[in-house]
Protein backbone atom coordinates (compact mmCIF):
# COMPACT_ATOMS: atom_id res chain seq x y z
CA UNK A 1 0.00 0.00 0.00
CA UNK A 2 1.41 3.64 -0.87
CA UNK A 3 1.64 6.71 0.97
CA UNK A 4 1.78 5.51 4.60
CA UNK A 5 4.31 8.18 5.62
CA UNK A 6 2.76 7.65 9.44
CA UNK A 7 2.66 4.22 9.99
CA UNK A 8 3.61 0.86 8.83
CA UNK A 9 1.35 -1.29 6.30
CA UNK A 10 -0.12 -4.45 7.82
CA UNK A 11 1.03 -7.55 7.80
CA UNK A 12 -1.34 -10.41 6.07
CA UNK A 13 -1.21 -11.70 9.48
CA UNK A 14 -2.77 -8.99 11.35
CA UNK A 15 -5.08 -8.17 8.66
CA UNK A 16 -6.58 -11.89 8.94
CA UNK A 17 -6.96 -10.86 12.91
CA UNK A 18 -9.46 -7.40 11.70
CA UNK A 19 -11.45 -9.92 9.81
CA UNK A 20 -12.20 -12.50 12.76
CA UNK A 21 -12.73 -9.30 14.86
CA UNK A 22 -15.37 -8.49 11.88
CA UNK A 23 -16.68 -12.30 11.99
CA UNK A 24 -16.87 -12.37 15.96
CA UNK A 25 -18.51 -8.98 16.23
CA UNK A 26 -21.20 -10.46 13.78
CA UNK A 27 -21.59 -13.65 15.81
CA UNK A 28 -22.04 -11.86 18.75
CA UNK A 29 -25.01 -10.06 17.14
CA UNK A 30 -26.36 -13.00 16.16
CA UNK A 31 -25.78 -14.94 20.20
CA UNK A 32 -23.75 -17.23 18.16
CA UNK A 33 -21.44 -19.54 20.38
CA UNK A 34 -17.74 -18.83 19.89
CA UNK A 35 -15.10 -20.68 21.49
CA UNK A 36 -13.33 -19.25 24.56
CA UNK A 37 -9.95 -19.58 23.26
CA UNK A 38 -10.49 -17.97 20.14
CA UNK A 39 -12.40 -15.18 21.83
CA UNK A 40 -8.71 -15.04 23.83
CA UNK A 41 -6.66 -15.75 20.83
CA UNK A 42 -8.30 -12.20 19.61
CA UNK A 43 -7.92 -10.52 22.23
CA UNK A 44 -4.28 -10.89 22.40
CA UNK A 45 -3.50 -10.02 18.62
CA UNK A 46 -5.81 -7.10 18.89
CA UNK A 47 -3.24 -5.52 22.13
CA UNK A 48 -0.46 -5.04 19.95
CA UNK A 49 -0.30 -0.88 19.16
CA UNK A 50 -0.73 -1.66 14.87
CA UNK A 51 -4.58 -1.50 16.02
CA UNK A 52 -4.86 1.39 17.90
CA UNK A 53 -3.64 3.51 15.02
CA UNK A 54 -6.32 6.13 13.93
CA UNK A 55 -7.51 5.92 10.00
CA UNK A 56 -10.13 4.95 8.04
CA UNK A 57 -11.64 1.88 7.85
CA UNK A 58 -14.23 0.37 5.82
CA UNK A 59 -16.06 -3.02 6.13
CA UNK A 60 -17.71 -5.06 2.85
CA UNK A 61 -20.24 -7.85 3.07
CA UNK A 62 -20.51 -9.96 -0.24
CA UNK A 63 -23.17 -12.99 -0.32
CA UNK A 64 -22.81 -15.34 -3.49
CA UNK A 65 -20.79 -12.67 -4.93
CA UNK A 66 -22.97 -9.89 -4.72
CA UNK A 67 -22.54 -6.54 -2.71
CA UNK A 68 -24.68 -6.97 0.92
CA UNK A 69 -23.71 -4.03 2.75
CA UNK A 70 -20.56 -1.74 2.36
CA UNK A 71 -20.14 1.50 5.30
CA UNK A 72 -17.30 3.24 5.79
CA UNK A 73 -14.91 5.90 7.33
CA UNK A 74 -12.77 7.95 5.11
CA UNK A 75 -11.10 9.37 8.29
CA UNK A 76 -11.22 8.67 11.85
CA UNK A 77 -10.36 9.47 15.23
CA UNK A 78 -10.82 5.90 16.47
CA UNK A 79 -8.77 2.95 16.55
CA UNK A 80 -8.41 0.45 13.58
CA UNK A 81 -10.09 -2.11 15.91
CA UNK A 82 -12.94 -0.07 17.09
CA UNK A 83 -13.77 1.39 13.55
CA UNK A 84 -13.58 -2.42 11.95
CA UNK A 85 -16.40 -3.25 15.14
CA UNK A 86 -18.42 -0.28 14.18
CA UNK A 87 -18.32 -0.81 10.54
CA UNK A 88 -19.19 -3.95 11.01
CA UNK A 89 -22.56 -3.32 12.75
CA UNK A 90 -23.47 -0.53 9.94
CA UNK A 91 -22.48 -2.29 6.64
CA UNK A 92 -24.52 -6.11 8.36
CA UNK A 93 -27.70 -3.68 9.92
CA UNK A 94 -27.34 0.27 8.57
CA UNK A 95 -26.54 0.09 5.26
CA UNK A 96 -30.20 1.88 3.45
CA UNK A 97 -29.65 -0.40 0.31
CA UNK A 98 -30.07 -3.48 1.40
CA UNK A 99 -32.37 -5.30 3.74
CA UNK A 100 -30.69 -5.69 7.42
CA UNK A 101 -28.54 -8.74 7.52
CA UNK A 102 -30.69 -12.92 8.72
CA UNK A 103 -29.10 -14.96 10.81
CA UNK A 104 -29.47 -17.33 7.95
CA UNK A 105 -27.32 -15.00 6.20
CA UNK A 106 -24.64 -15.16 8.39
CA UNK A 107 -22.41 -18.44 7.79
CA UNK A 108 -22.82 -17.45 4.13
CA UNK A 109 -22.01 -13.99 3.96
CA UNK A 110 -17.83 -13.25 3.44
CA UNK A 111 -16.07 -9.97 5.18
CA UNK A 112 -13.84 -7.90 3.51
CA UNK A 113 -11.43 -5.31 5.64
CA UNK A 114 -10.63 -2.18 3.90
CA UNK A 115 -7.50 -0.08 5.79
CA UNK A 116 -7.45 3.01 4.49
CA UNK A 117 -4.41 5.63 3.66
CA UNK A 118 -5.42 9.65 4.78
CA UNK A 119 -6.86 11.06 1.20
CA UNK A 120 -5.36 13.46 -0.73
CA UNK A 121 -6.39 16.23 -3.02
CA UNK A 122 -5.79 15.32 -6.02
CA UNK A 123 -4.87 18.57 -8.24
CA UNK A 124 -6.09 18.34 -12.13
CA UNK A 125 -6.54 20.72 -15.05
CA UNK A 126 -9.78 19.38 -17.27
CA UNK A 127 -11.98 16.25 -17.39
CA UNK A 128 -8.98 14.57 -19.51
CA UNK A 129 -6.07 15.39 -17.16
CA UNK A 130 -8.53 13.72 -14.36
CA UNK A 131 -9.05 10.50 -16.39
CA UNK A 132 -4.74 10.66 -17.06
CA UNK A 133 -4.10 10.94 -13.23
CA UNK A 134 -6.80 8.54 -12.01
CA UNK A 135 -4.54 5.16 -11.13
CA UNK A 136 -7.22 2.36 -12.36
CA UNK A 137 -6.86 -0.54 -9.40
CA UNK A 138 -4.92 1.58 -7.40
CA UNK A 139 -6.82 4.78 -6.53
CA UNK A 140 -10.22 4.73 -4.08
CA UNK A 141 -11.54 8.08 -5.08
CA UNK A 142 -13.51 10.59 -3.20
CA UNK A 143 -16.14 13.25 -5.23
CA UNK A 144 -17.79 15.76 -3.73
CA UNK A 145 -19.95 19.05 -5.24
CA UNK A 146 -21.53 21.53 -3.12
CA UNK A 147 -23.43 19.22 -0.33
CA UNK A 148 -23.23 16.24 -2.69
CA UNK A 149 -20.47 13.43 -2.36
CA UNK A 150 -19.38 9.80 -2.45
CA UNK A 151 -16.68 6.82 -2.36
CA UNK A 152 -15.40 4.09 -4.68
CA UNK A 153 -13.27 1.93 -3.11
CA UNK A 154 -10.61 0.72 -5.53
CA UNK A 155 -11.59 -2.66 -5.56
CA UNK A 156 -14.79 -1.18 -7.80
CA UNK A 157 -12.14 -0.76 -10.56
CA UNK A 158 -12.97 -4.65 -10.81
CA UNK A 159 -16.49 -3.86 -11.86
CA UNK A 160 -15.49 -0.75 -14.03
CA UNK A 161 -12.20 -0.67 -15.34
CA UNK A 162 -12.41 2.19 -17.14
CA UNK A 163 -11.78 5.22 -15.87
CA UNK A 164 -14.72 7.42 -17.62
CA UNK A 165 -17.08 4.78 -16.61
CA UNK A 166 -15.73 5.10 -13.50
CA UNK A 167 -15.86 8.06 -12.48
CA UNK A 168 -19.71 8.37 -14.23
CA UNK A 169 -21.22 5.76 -11.77
CA UNK A 170 -19.19 7.81 -8.85
CA UNK A 171 -21.56 10.92 -9.98
CA UNK A 172 -24.40 8.57 -10.27
CA UNK A 173 -23.72 7.48 -6.72
CA UNK A 174 -23.32 11.18 -5.40
CA UNK A 175 -26.63 12.18 -6.59
CA UNK A 176 -25.01 14.31 -9.52
CA UNK A 177 -25.66 13.58 -13.53
CA UNK A 178 -23.36 10.84 -14.88
CA UNK A 179 -21.25 13.44 -17.05
CA UNK A 180 -20.89 15.97 -13.97
CA UNK A 181 -17.24 14.93 -14.25
CA UNK A 182 -16.67 15.99 -17.56
CA UNK A 183 -19.20 19.11 -17.45
CA UNK A 184 -18.12 20.81 -14.07
CA UNK A 185 -15.12 21.41 -11.34
CA UNK A 186 -15.52 18.89 -8.98
CA UNK A 187 -13.28 18.37 -5.53
CA UNK A 188 -11.37 14.81 -6.42
CA UNK A 189 -9.28 13.12 -3.42
CA UNK A 190 -7.76 10.35 -3.62
CA UNK A 191 -6.45 7.67 -1.00
CA UNK A 192 -5.11 3.87 -1.29
CA UNK A 193 -5.88 0.78 0.84
CA UNK A 194 -4.75 -2.43 2.33
CA UNK A 195 -7.87 -5.04 1.98
CA UNK A 196 -8.06 -8.44 3.59
CA UNK A 197 -10.91 -11.05 3.06
CA UNK A 198 -12.02 -14.10 4.57
CA UNK A 199 -10.01 -17.78 3.18
CA UNK A 200 -12.84 -19.27 1.32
Amino acid sequence: MQNYPDRQPLSPEQGQWLVKLARQTLAGRFAKKIAQKDTDALDSALADACYQVTCGTFVTLTLNKQLRGCIGSLTSNEPIRSGVRRNTINAAFHDPRFAPLSAADFDKVTIEVSILSEPQLLNYGDSDDLVEKLRPGVDGVILRKDLASATFLPQVWEQLPETPDFLSHLCTKAGLAANAWRQTRLEISTYQVQHFTEPT
